[in-house]
C-alpha cells in the first residue's frame, strides 16, 4: 500500500513538470503500461493473502482511475497549448505591406497577341465560334471541296484517329459547323489550336493556333475581304503597315489571295541601316495570311443557296504572328514555356 501511494506522489509530481505530449506519452507508459510501475504492483498480487488482495486490488484501482484523469487533463491541456503556438506560428498579418521583391506574372506572348487579333476583328462586328479539335474527316476535308482523291489533302499531312475521325488540320471545320447550324447573315472569328504531322524546328510544329474570320451575307465580294483586312492589320500592327494581296490557291476559295504587309521592322524599305532586312529579305513584304471568297461548293454543301448567299474566310497563325511582333526568331520559344524567356514580355 505504501507503494502505490508512493507510486501516486511521484507520477503526480512528474506530471506537473511534462511540458509536451510525447514526454506525457512516455510517463503514462511508465506507470500504467504493461511494464509499468503501477502494473508490476498489480502483478504481485498473487502472492498475498485473500484479504490483502482485495484491500491492494481496491486501492490500486482508485490510483489507476485517478491518474488517468490527471493524464487525460495533462493530455487536453497540452493539446491545447500546442495548438494555440500553432495558430499563432501560423498567423498572417493580412494588414502587413507587401513583399515587393515577389516577381509579377505576365501574359504569355502568344495570349497578348491573341487577345490583340480577338479584339480587333470583335470591334469589327465579329462574334466568337468554337469548335472540336476532334473533327470529322467530311467536316474538315469533304464539305470543303476536298474529296477523297483531291490533291491538296496531301499539302495537310493529318492525324488520323480512324478512316473518318482525325485531328483537326485547320480551323476551318467551324466554318462548316457554323453555316450548318447558324443563320445568316453572320460574321465570325474562330480560334482554336490545330494539329498536322510535322518535324519541330525553328519555324514549324506539329501544334499551333490559328485564327481565322468567317463572313457570310448578300452581295459580299473581294473589295469588302480586303476592306475587313485592311482595317484588322492597322488595329494589330498599326496604322502606318499597309498590305497587299497576291493571287493564290486554296481548295475551299475561289478567288483566293496571300496577304502581305509592310515590313514592320524596315518599314517597307527592305533595308536597315544600308543593308537588307533580314526579316523580309530585302522585300520590304511580309507573308501573314490567307484569303479568298468562299467557294459556291461549300455553300452548297452546308446548305445554302449560293445565289443568294456569298461568304469570305480569311486564316493566320497567332504564333506567326507573335514571332513578326515581337521579333521571335524561333517558334520553339514560344510553346517551351521558358521563365527566361516570358520574363521578357
Amino acid at each position: 500500500m505504501t507503494t502505490l501511494d508512493s507510486i501516486k506522489t511521484e507520477a503526480l509530481s512528474a506530471l506537473e513538470k511534462v511540458t509536451s505530449t510525447d514526454e506525457l506519452s512516455e510517463l503514462s507508459v511508465s506507470v500504467l503500461g504493461k511494464k509499468g510501475s503501477l502494473t508490476a504492483i498489480l502483478r504481485t498480487m498473487g502472492q498475498m493473502t485473500p484479504e490483502e488482495r482485495a484491500a491492494t486490488g481496491k486501492q490500486a484501482n482508485i490510483i489507476k482511475a485517478e491518474l488517468e484523469k490527471a493524464f487525460e487533463e495533462k493530455k487536453s491541456a497540452l493539446s491545447a497549448a500546442e495548438q494555440e503556438r500553432m495558430f499563432l506560428s501560423e498567423a498572417v498579418d493580412v494588414t502587413a505591406p507587401g513583399n515587393k521583391i515577389l516577381p509579377r506574372g505576365r501574359l504569355h506572348p502568344m495570349t497578348q497577341t491573341y487577345r490583340e487579333i480577338r479584339d480587333a476583328l470583335i470591334g469589327l462586328g465579329f462574334t466568337m465560334f468554337d469548335g472540336p479539335e476532334i473533327e470529322y474527316d467530311d467536316y474538315c476535308f469533304t464539305k470543303l471541296n476536298l474529296p477523297p482523291d483531291h490533291p491538296a489533302r496531301d499539302m495537310q499531312d493529318t492525324f488520323y484517329i480512324n478512316d473518318k475521325v482525325l485531328l483537326r488540320t485547320h480551323t476551318s471545320p467551324c466554318e462548316v459547323r457554323a453555316m450548318l447550324n447558324l443563320k445568316p447573315p453572320f460574321r465570325l472569328v474562330i480560334p482554336g489550336r490545330v494539329f498536322r504531322v510535322d518535324e519541330v524546328d525553328a519555324s514549324h510544329s506539329p501544334v499551333f493556333m490559328q485564327m481565322e474570320g468567317l463572313v457570310v451575307d448578300k452581295e459580299i465580294n473581294m473589295q469588302n475581304l480586303k476592306g475587313t483586312l485592311l482595317e484588322f492589320v492597322h488595329a494589330v500592327f498599326g496604322e502606318n503597315v499597309d498590305i497587299r494581296m497576291r493571287p493564290s490557291y486554296f481548295p475551299f476559295t475561289e478567288p483566293s489571295a496571300e496577304v502581305d504587309i509592310s515590313c514592320t521592322i524596315c518599314g517597307g524599305k527592305g533595308h536597315v541601316d544600308g543593308k537588307p532586312c533580314r526579316i523580309c529579305k530585302g522585300t520590304g513584304w511580309i507573308e501573314v495570311l490567307g484569303c479568298g471568297m468562299s467557294n459556291p461548293h461549300i455553300l452548297e454543301n452546308c446548305g445554302l443557296d449560293s445565289k443568294e448567299w456569298s461568304a469570305f474566310a480569311f486564316g493566320i497563325g497567332v504564333d506567326r504572328v507573335t514571332s513578326l511582333k515581337y521579333s521571335i526568331n524561333d517558334i520553339r520559344h514560344e510553346y517551351e514555356n521558358d521563365a527566361r524567356f516570358l520574363n521578357q514580355f
